[in-house]
């Protein structure tokens, strides 16, 4: 970035006196003969991400929710049909599908079953290798989360200067449930990327509206056609641009006005675009049936804004099968607590769990500086309020699974945590330093096991699954490893298996029985059980579990007992 334009964005916006800022001195690592230190550190914290991105993807075997996606994203470029999950929007999964083509998988586009069948047939029953095909598909993802970092990185150096970028990115790059989700081939990080993408350009729109503004809403619309979830913040980012491009103009209010309203109106259509041009990209003829798909009727309000929304009829229909399964009773578990229903609750306390200690002490750092420093505080509705009100939707939902609903929250509080060297006090620099090496500690240590992270206080991932279930801990990662650890260890003896994920063991060489199909006291040798399906545990099996003695783990998802 050019040193003029840095000097303009940090600058207070037009609605602060901007004239009345004090001169600076300049950063250390602007200096002559310094200015390779910063990218030289870009480099090195990106670096690390990649690698354990890249561990984690060659390591896990698929979970729950990817051989669906992959699935979907093979048939996009086989038979150019929105035909699977039409629950999510399809450019998530046209970025999977940048890898998918490369793995070039065989496609039997003739199998008749349902989004999990097929995506089953796919991996384990179509002479593909699912170790090979799973690392392409999620390659793509990972290199998008890389570019997320490089936007957290920017977001905050044009806030605070380049010391509060490389705070900021640190925390990205370090943080547990971004490298989880980011390794995988879902749609959580691109989604929550998208959208602080969209935070970032309308925070640049102050300057120069005409370019950002319509950049902020592709990134918008890009979200929008990633996750149906990202839809509660459209108005705060519509909203966002309106006061980007109101403080342009200065004296005439009436063209204020004009202007803010085209700011808004700008983003809307925007967004709109991409979402319709995501769907012409799989399919230019839009060919949709709901035939075969479980749609449920929708009334009341929601059924009103549906038939108001001008979005493709498949989006519409996506957005029918989340409300309905918005109305199912799922179980969730929250230290060590099994409930049907959810607890509005749920989020913050798994974050509380699964983020380092010295990142949120960071975030609350970070979010009162923006608050309290006044240079800062014109950033503050672009880097608290996407994030908050994303969150307070995430907290009505009825799906208690995973911290992943809420991975948004790392990605937007980095930015807002490098802010607290905006405090210019020696004691707030030394402090920020240690809670950084703090967490790089906390996070490298549970390397390459991010899914199951938590924090010290909460006994870090050996402990997670007492405390929380389902994508926080056990998501079916370590099927792979399980197999491994059978044929190195206990080779030869009988396995009794209760696996919760999409795998199939047989593939992997387990020969295993499910034991709740028999009676206890036939149940001898290894009794093995993902920890998820510990925690729900009732009847037959909590009474094996009870009566057995651990003897081993495996990758923090997976108890194994003998009996």
């Amino acid at each position: 970035m050019m040193a003029h334009e840095q000097h303009s964005v940090l600058a207070p916006g037009p609605h602060d006196d901007a004239e009345r800022q004090p001169p600076r001195t300049t950063p250390a690592a602007h200096r002559p003969g310094r200015r390779w230190l910063l990218p030289l550190l870009v480099v090195i914290l990106l670096g690390q991400m990649a690698a354990a991105m890249v561990t984690a993807a060659v390591q896990q075997t698929p979970t729950i929710d990817e051989p669906i996606y992959v699935a979907t994203a093979a048939d996009y470029l086989r038979e150019h049909r929105v035909r699977l999950n039409p629950e999510h929007p399809p450019l998530g999964k046209l970025v999977v599908a940048v890898g998918v083509a490369v793995a070039d998988p065989h496609v039997d586009t003739a199998y008749r079953g349902d989004q999990s069948a097929f995506a089953r047939h796919l991996l384990y029953e179509s002479g593909n290798d699912p170790w090979r095909l799973m690392f392409w598909a999620r390659l793509p993802m990972i290199v998008l989360t890389l570019l997320f970092g490089l936007v957290v990185f920017a977001f905050a150096r044009e806030m605070a200067g380049a010391a509060a970028g490389a705070v900021a990115l640190a925390l990205y790059a370090l943080s547990p449930d971004v490298i989880a989700h980011g390794s995988l081939a879902t749609l959580d990080v691109p989604a929550a990327g998208f959208v602080l993408t969209s935070a970032w350009l309308l925070w640049r729109a102050r300057r120069r509206p005409r370019l950002y503004v319509p950049l902020g809403g592709l990134a918008l619309g890009a979200g929008l056609a990633t996750k149906m979830s990202v839809l509660p913040v459209v108005p705060v980012l519509m909203a966002l641009a309106a006061w980007s491009a109101w403080g342009t103009v200065s004296g005439d209010r009436r063209r204020a006005f004009g202007r803010a309203a085209a700011g808004a109106a700008v983003v809307a259509l925007a967004g709109l675009a991409v979402v319709w041009l995501s769907y012409l990209a799989v399919d230019p003829r839009l060919r949709w049936s709901a035939a075969g798909q479980q749609v449920p009727a929708v009334h009341g309000l929601k059924g009103l804004l549906l038939r108001l929304m001008p979005f493709p009829p498949s989006y519409l229909d996506g957005m029918r099968i989340q409300f309905g399964l918005e109305r199912y009773p799922w179980q969730g578990f929250l230290f060590g607590h099994l409930y049907t229903g959810s607890r509005w609750y749920y989020l913050p306390a798994a974050l509380l769990v699964k983020t380092p200690l010295g990142m949120l002490a960071l975030w609350a750092a970070g979010a009162a500086a923006v608050v309290a420093v006044r240079r800062l505080r014109p950033a503050a509705p672009y880097v608290l309020v996407p994030p908050a009100v994303l969150l307070a939707s995430a907290m009505t939902g009825s799906r208690d699974f995973g911290t992943r609903y809420a991975v948004f929250v790392p990605m937007f509080l980095a930015v807002a945590a490098g802010c607290a060297l905006a405090v210019r006090r020696r004691w707030a620099t030394l402090a920020t330093g240690a809670l950084v090496l703090f967490v790089a500690v906390s996070s490298l240590r549970t390397f390459p096991y991010y899914l199951p992270y938590s924090n010290e206080a909460f006994g870090g991932p050996d402990k997670t699954y007492l405390r929380l279930h389902d994508s926080n801990v056990d998501w079916g990662q370590d099927l792979g490893r399980l197999a491994d650890r059978l044929r190195e260890r206990y080779r030869g003896e009988k396995v009794w298996l209760v696996y919760k994920g999409s795998g199939v063991p047989s593939y992997y060489g387990i020969d295993a029985a499910d034991p709740r199909e028999v009676a206890p006291r036939q149940v001898h040798g290894l009794l093995v059980v993902s920890d998820s399906a510990v925690d729900k545990a009732r009847g037959r099996l909590r009474t094996l579990i009870d009566s057995s003695r651990p003897v081993d783990e495996v990758g923090h998802s997976i108890t194994i007992y003998r009996r």
